[in-house]
């Protein structure tokens, strides 16, 4: 079975030398309306820049309208709010990207993604055309800061819903911003501030009209309360229900991508950048076994297959940023060579190189085998890599297309603590 799957790579599978080979993706894209790229880490070079020159390309030639990331929606908005011209605070990328400061703050906060937040704001410059490209994100473990941002906004509006807002925050004051210490009292020993989030929430949905709506204040404003609303249940359930906790932030993800889209209106295009784990179906992986769905199968539920195409990123060897523990110093950590019969490895197996896999009708049936398929989080010990790494996946199924990176590097952090090679 292996050698027929190495034998249909080496077929179907075309080099990836530069950006140009990248055309073939957008072209395989067609008219769809989501663009779902992923990555197999959240700490790995090369995942960031082969997007952001795939993201220029569906700009430029497919009219994509924004970006949504894996990331906490006030921050982003920072970023969003620069590229757009609104913000006078910051002058550069570099500045803006230091509102990414809740670990894992390399996510976002990279050298890597300078280039493309000074791109999007120099495109936005030059085009006459409205609206501007956006980047906003979609993640909701902005529970706190959110909750700021709802007050401050009405505070400033002197709208009286402010007072249903502060209720709200008093709510979780006694938790002193500590998750798992919500986490823990409200999953076991109450109802938590489920009441309070939910009256904020309704009373901003029931009056949405009211509020001005100039440079997206309207928008900031409903997906905050929308992020404290369901912040506020993950966590609740988090200590209860590992499955139930990650339907709610990958039904959370989409949900908050779809105000977007409403926000964009008939010319919606969006571009998403998440991890494989997001964006890859579940249906085509055993987490449909557990009960659990992502945001690339709810994306495909809810549009017609040729709206969304999903890009998986991987690679075989190299260097990541990653760390031991949650919440502790990131490190560069060594990428072991993938295990043997896994994806990765098939994938080198078929030559030594980067490239491009594309599934479609002609060649998804070689590609119907359940295979383990790496996945590396923020936190990684390699040294234990094949006893969880590995998802078995089919990938015709998860993906509309793959891109591999033979051996990559370690993704630069703005600020590194600490470097242990």
């Amino acid at each position: 079975m292996e050698n027929k799957v190495v034998q249909a790579i080496e077929k179907y599978s075309t080099l990836l030398s530069g950006s140009a080979d990248l055309e073939q993706i957008k072209d395989a894209a067609g008219n769809a309306k989501f663009v779902l790229l992923g990555e197999a880490s959240h700490g790995t070079s090369e995942f960031y820049t082969v997007r952001a020159e795939l993201t220029k390309k569906l700009i430029i030639e497919k009219g994509f309208t924004f970006i949504a990331v894996e990331g906490d929606w006030p921050a982003c908005q920072a970023v969003n709010r620069y590229i757009k011209g609104y913000d006078t605070k910051h002058n550069t990328a570099r500045d803006v990207l230091s509102n990414f400061n809740r670990w894992p703050t390399w996510m976002w906060a990279n050298e890597e993604m300078i280039d493309l937040i000074e791109w999007m704001k120099d495109h936005n410059e030059k085009q006459d055309t409205r609206p501007k490209v956006g980047f906003y994100g979609i993640d909701m473990y902005s529970l706190w800061e959110s909750m700021e941002e709802v007050i401050a906004y009405l505070t400033r509006i002197d709208s009286p819903d402010v007072e249903v807002a502060k209720k709200a925050f008093t709510c979780f004051e006694p938790f002193n911003r500590d998750n798992q210490e919500y986490a823990v009292s409200a999953g076991l020993y109450s109802d938590g501030c489920v009441a309070e989030v939910s009256k904020l929430l309704a009373t901003i949905q029931r009056k949405r009209e009211q509020y001005p709506c100039e440079q997206e204040t309207r928008l900031n404003l409903e997906v905050n309360a929308l992020v404290a609303y369901n912040a506020e249940h993950y966590y609740r359930s988090m200590v209860l229900r590992d499955e139930e906790s990650w339907n709610i932030r990958d039904t959370h993800m989409v949900d908050a991508l779809n105000e977007v889209m409403k926000f964009y209106g008939v010319a919606a295009k969006a571009i998403v950048w998440e991890h494989n784990t997001h964006i890859g179906d579940a249906r085509a992986t055993d987490m449909v076994h557990n009960g659990m769905v992502n945001v690339g199968q709810l994306i495909r539920q809810q549009n017609a297959p040729e709206d969304v195409f999903a890009v998986g990123l991987g690679t075989y060897s190299g260097t990541v940023i990653a760390a031991d523990e949650w919440g502790v110093n990131h490190d560069v950590k060594i990428v072991p060579n993938a295990i043997k019969g896994s994806w990765e490895e098939l994938m080198h197996r078929a030559g030594a190189y980067d490239k491009i896999l594309i599934f479609n009708k002609e060649n998804e049936t070689n590609f119907q085998q359940r295979i383990g398929h790496r996945a590396i989080g923020v936190v990684y010990r390699p040294e234990f890599e094949q006893f969880g790494n590995y998802v078995p996946s089919v990938m015709s199924e998860r993906y509309d297309a793959f891109i591999y990176i033979e051996e990559s590097r370690a993704l630069q952090p703005l600020v590194l603590e600490r470097v242990v090679l």
